[in-house]
């Protein structure tokens, strides 16, 4: 079973790719995808929608998990994150890729064991759960724990 794990953001979204085989977990790849700040919304939204889907159809992963959205105190904040959302969730609808969607909370417990986790402990429990992984930066990482999780949330089978 392969998991493609999404961690959007109009600046930048990261995306990762685990391999589930019952409790075991292997590394796949892992990357991440800048906009460019000056560029108009559109093109930036574009830009998501086409790369995300040029990884799915590079992978062919059999399913894909997302963290469900936050809301920011800043409602500009949360706005761009909820479009650059709908872009990535739009390429996965386009290759026909079911999407699941975890609770933050839920990710850092599934990976960590704890929902209040740092950052840090999410990145440090990766080296432990995909020994060798080169992790390209940390919105890969959140990706990556969100594939994790969902492996460990829905099962792998």
């Amino acid at each position: 079973m392969l998991i493609l794990g999404l961690d959007p953001s109009l600046s930048c979204t990261g995306w990762g790719i685990v391999r589930a085989e019952g409790s075991r977990l292997m590394h796949v790849a892992n990357g991440q995808i800048a906009t460019d700040a000056k560029a108009p919304i559109a093109e930036r939204l574009h830009h998501l929608h086409d790369t995300v889907y040029t990884v799915i159809g590079t992978y062919s992963p059999d399913r894909a998990a997302a963290e469900e959205v936050f809301l920011n105190k800043n409602p500009q904040s949360t706005l761009k994150l909820a479009q650059a959302r709908g872009a990535v969730l739009a390429a996965c609808g386009r290759a026909g890729l079911p999407v699941a969607e975890h609770a933050a909370r839920l990710v850092k417990k599934a990976v960590v064991g704890t929902g209040g986790a740092e950052k840090a402990q999410v990145q440090a429990m990766l080296k432990v759960l995909l020994p060798g992984a080169r992790i390209e930066g940390p919105d890969a990482a959140d990706a990556l724990a969100v594939a994790i999780a969902d492996a460990h949330l829905r099962g792998s089978s």
